[in-house]
């Protein structure tokens, strides 16, 4: 290849544009500044064309950050990390997508209890944060690593369990997998909301004061765990270990004992076991709940005529 070719000895390929033409590369040439210089007349009568190419590229990738804001607007974040100005405003908004959530979120329901009374499933974490909203608390039961063998080795991921409650007879648990355990904390917490279940609360002697404690004995069972519950006297506490204690206490029950067998030391079971045991509180007909039952229709049926209509004239 010739000096010419070469473009002045230079790192560019300069083809046929004269000796030390830059062509695409960086060559140090003393010619090809005619071709330069059409260039820069070419852009200088038309500032508006490269004005808008840079506005389009600035909109696409979300205010130059390093997210990929697609159609979302100026700043929208996007899936990436872009670092642009608003797109959050419209993230936060609860959008409903079953008839439930809409009656919700349109004031038709406005107590849990009403939801429960129908035995309809929440299928929207949200739904609970409408309703019970910041009176419900969660905590952390156990976080633990769980692996699977694969061909190129072992896959480790987190497993959480998470209670939620309020501390007035709502009780919930849920657990999620993931391989960060901050998502697996989160996805917990929803599904925790979703298994959202009422506690029904008793007296041991008297009735006297606010209930206190299991209405009868309950039992849950998970794996090899059982776990009792039994009512108790006003004062007694809860006598219990450590991870009962707490489910107890986030259900509102301040006295009761416990019996439980098999391996304990499984915190997911044993928690899933009490769990299970608060949920038979409803399932025992005393004699105080004997009285002829009315039934009503369900919230669907009652608003029929309004979730026709799409409900405050939005089609979910």
């Amino acid at each position: 290849m010739s000096e010419e070719q070469r473009g002045g000895f230079g790192r560019g390929r300069g083809g046929d544009r004269g000796r030390g033409g830059r062509g695409r590369g960086r060559g140090r040439g003393r010619g090809g500044d005619k071709d330069k210089d059409e260039w820069v007349q070419y852009f200088d009568r038309r500032p508006l064309l490269i004005t808008y190419f840079f506005k389009d590229v600035e909109e696409q990738r979300g205010g130059f950050g390093r997210g990929r804001g697609g159609d979302r607007g100026r700043g929208g974040r996007g899936r990436g990390r872009g670092r642009g100005r608003g797109g959050d405003k419209d993230k936060d908004e609860w959008v409903p997508v079953t008839k439930l959530g809409r009656l919700v979120k349109d004031k038709k329901i406005k107590s849990v209890e009403e939801i429960f009374m129908f035995s309809l499933p929440i299928k929207e974490y949200q739904i609970v944060d409408e309703l019970l909203g910041p009176a419900l608390k969660d905590e952390v039961m156990k976080v633990m690593p769980v692996q699977k063998q694969t061909t190129a080795g072992q896959r480790t991921r987190f497993k959480a369990y998470v209670a939620v409650g309020d501390g007035a007879g709502h009780i919930g648990l849920g657990l999620k997998a993931a391989k960060e355990v901050a998502t697996a904390i989160r996805g917990a917490i929803i599904h925790a909301k979703m298994n959202l279940v009422p506690v029904r609360r008793g007296y041991w002697g008297f009735n006297a004061g606010a209930p206190h404690t299991v209405p009868q004995k309950v039992t849950g069972k998970c794996g090899s765990v059982r776990v009792r519950l039994i009512p108790a006297p006003r004062g007694s506490g809860i006598v219990a270990s450590l991870i009962p204690k707490k489910l107890l206490n986030m259900a509102g029950i301040e006295d009761v004992y416990s019996s439980s067998t098999g391996h304990t030391r499984t915190r997911g079971n044993l928690a899933m076991a009490v769990y299970a045991a608060l949920t038979k509180t409803y399932a025992f007909l005393s004699p105080e709940s004997w009285t002829p039952t009315t039934f009503t229709p369900t919230p669907q049926q009652e608003f029929t005529d309004y979730l026709a209509k799409g409900g405050a004239g939005k089609k979910y």
